[in-house]
């Protein structure tokens, strides 16, 4: 029966490619096919560098940074090297590395640095000077490449440089996003020359938009090194533009970064080894909470997105987000407990959910051994592979549209708003709406929580998806979504590609549900005392996949963004 089961699964996945959703089913992803290597992003450009990159004789390693640098280019209000990234690598030796690029707060962070009359404000985590941590996404790409990649990181940063000098169509989201920032850009100088015209209007749909300053800044890092842009002029004219303007954030912070190497963790689902990243990614744990949680239910016999398949993983997802509020930050600065994916502690947690109706969480729960167990010391993803063994599922950010809002005269680089993922005050929402406890309080060289969930499936030891998304904290919902989605059900992906998306992250205590959700399901679920709010669309996720048997690649992005998958 198990074979049966596995063979009817493997005819799934040549099929299956990516664990994007659409609002209607009959939208699919278009698949792209490789038999050498694949790759899925948001956008065509990067996209087409990642599969020069293969040409060039690069691997999944150098495919994924060239994408990611040129993603800061043509997709800059979602990430760049003003930001932060995790990367999980599969090796083709079948070792896994986890790369941690996690934004740090700087060193004159203080704990209520946002707190103003005894209140949070924060507006100031978020737009100006106050709202950026040390970004660590450069730091990444250049450790990747030095030791997993075979071509040098100035090439990649060079076939950028030339994306960004001689321009890129801007399209109808694009354009939409700089309108609504247009006001904000207008307060600082350096956002001003580069997202408005000199007219004081934004880039509209169809119009070229070039980034000369950026193109400056990339050449001069494939030039002198990270150096340049850790502690050298980079480090300086940012430093110098902070103390002018009111922010806390010096050459020394960026001299003082330092990637972080983490100890990916795993557990076994429906007989598929799902690896993820550790904290002070929130998304990785939870993830694999939920599905620890699920694995006490068989959710085929219920039905795909029918009433009860999708209480039970609300149910779960409620729970997590409940034990994420409380228990997660940065295990080099807080205690966060392993026994958070042991399989036991799920088994007690699922134990207290009911069918008929939405159980109220009042708090996080405790697993066992708490407090000695414990983890060692707007967003895009993309994901490659390679015929080697090589695959590479990353997720980088700037936190929310265009970041902090600010590019330093000079630099073209817009930087991030991390520190709004810290607490500014225990119990205030940040813009996402997540609360957070101590273990996520702000601190010098601290890294800010996460949801980001870069994922790679196994199945008999060989990785046949990597997976992840972008959309704050419903990346972990998407993720667990489409986990479910074809490991459950056997779904090829452009058919979980059409599933309607839903998001539950504890507080508020509200059901996100895209508005394609049935009536009839909707009044079922309001029935069971779940509050439903209703959305467009649910985040952005890319994927890749390989046929364990035939040994084809799939690949595709997202149908909600003029992104591209391709394979060489």
């Amino acid at each position: 029966m198990k074979d049966i089961t596995f063979k009817w699964f493997t005819v799934c996945l040549w099929i299956t490619v990516t664990l994007t959703v659409v609002l209607v089913s009959p939208l699919r992803a278009e698949l792209a096919h490789g038999e050498r290597g694949i790759v899925a992003t948001v956008h065509p450009l990067a996209t087409d560098a990642a599969i020069n990159a293969f040409k060039r004789g690069g691997n999944a390693i150098d495919a994924v940074v060239v994408a990611a640098l040129t993603l800061g280019v043509v997709d800059g209000h979602n990430s760049g090297i003003g930001g932060g990234c995790f990367m999980l690598i599969r090796l083709a030796d079948g070792k896994f590395v986890a790369i941690d690029g996690r934004e740090m707060a700087p060193a004159a962070a203080t704990r209520d640095m946002y707190v103003r009359d005894g209140k949070a404000d924060t507006t100031l985590s978020q737009i100006g000077p106050l709202a950026s941590g040390t970004p660590g996404a450069l730091a990444v790409y250049a450790a990747a490449c030095e030791r997993h990649g075979r071509l040098p990181l100035k090439d990649h940063l060079l076939a950028a440089a030339e994306i960004a000098e001689r321009g890129f169509k801007v399209d109808s989201k694009y354009a939409g996003r700089l309108k609504s920032h247009a006001a904000t850009f207008a307060k600082f100088e350096g956002s001003r020359k580069v997202f408005l015209k000199p007219n004081g209007q934004p880039w509209a749909e169809g119009e070229t938009l070039r980034q000369p300053d950026l193109a400056r800044t990339y050449r001069a890092i494939a030039k002198h090194g990270t150096g340049w842009f850790y502690g050298g002029p980079f480090a300086r004219m940012v430093g110098d533009w902070m103390k002018n303007n009111g922010g806390i954030m010096t050459a020394d912070d960026f001299r003082n970064y330092r990637v972080k190497f983490r100890e990916p963790i795993s557990t076994t689902y429906r007989g598929f080894k799902v690896v993820s990243f550790s904290p002070p990614s929130s998304g990785g744990v939870h993830v694999l909470q939920m599905l620890n949680i699920l694995q006490s239910f068989d959710l085929k016999p219920l039905g795909h997105n029918s009433p009860d398949m999708i209480h039970l993983v609300i149910e779960a997802m409620k729970i997590a987000f409940a034990d994420r509020a409380y228990w997660l930050g940065d295990p080099d600065f807080t205690s966060v407990p392993r026994g958070l994916v042991s399989p036991a502690y799920a088994k007690t947690l699922a134990a207290r959910i009911r069918m008929d109706h939405a159980t109220v969480v009042a708090g996080h729960s405790t697993p066992d051994r708490a407090a000695d167990d414990v983890f060692g010391k707007h967003t895009t993803h993309f994901s490659t592979a390679d015929a080697e063994g090589n695959w590479v599922a990353c997720t980088a950010t700037i936190n929310t549209t265009f970041g902090s809002k600010v590019v330093v005269p000079g630099t073209g680089v817009v930087l991030n708003n991390q520190m709004d993922d810290f607490s500014a005050q225990p119990g205030v929402p940040n813009s996402a709406k997540l609360i957070g406890a101590e273990a996520n309080a702000i601190a010098p060289g601290k890294r800010p929580l996460s949801s980001m969930s870069p994922t790679i499936v196994l199945k008999d030891g060989q990785p046949i998806l990597a997976i992840g998304a972008a959309g704050g904290p419903t990346i972990i919902s998407q993720t667990l979504l489409g986990l479910i989605g074809v490991l459950d059900f056997g779904q090829a992906v452009d058919t979980a590609l059409g599933n309607t998306r839903f998001h539950h992250q504890w507080s508020p205590d509200e059901v996100k549900v895209e508005r394609t959700m049935s009536s009839p399901v909707r009044e079922e679920l309001r029935r069971r005392g779940h509050k439903l709010t209703e959305v467009n669309t649910l985040g952005v996720s890319q994927a890749v996949a390989r046929d364990p048997v035939t040994r084809r690649f799939t690949g595709a992005h997202d149908p909600r963004v003029a992104g591209k998958a391709s394979g060489w």
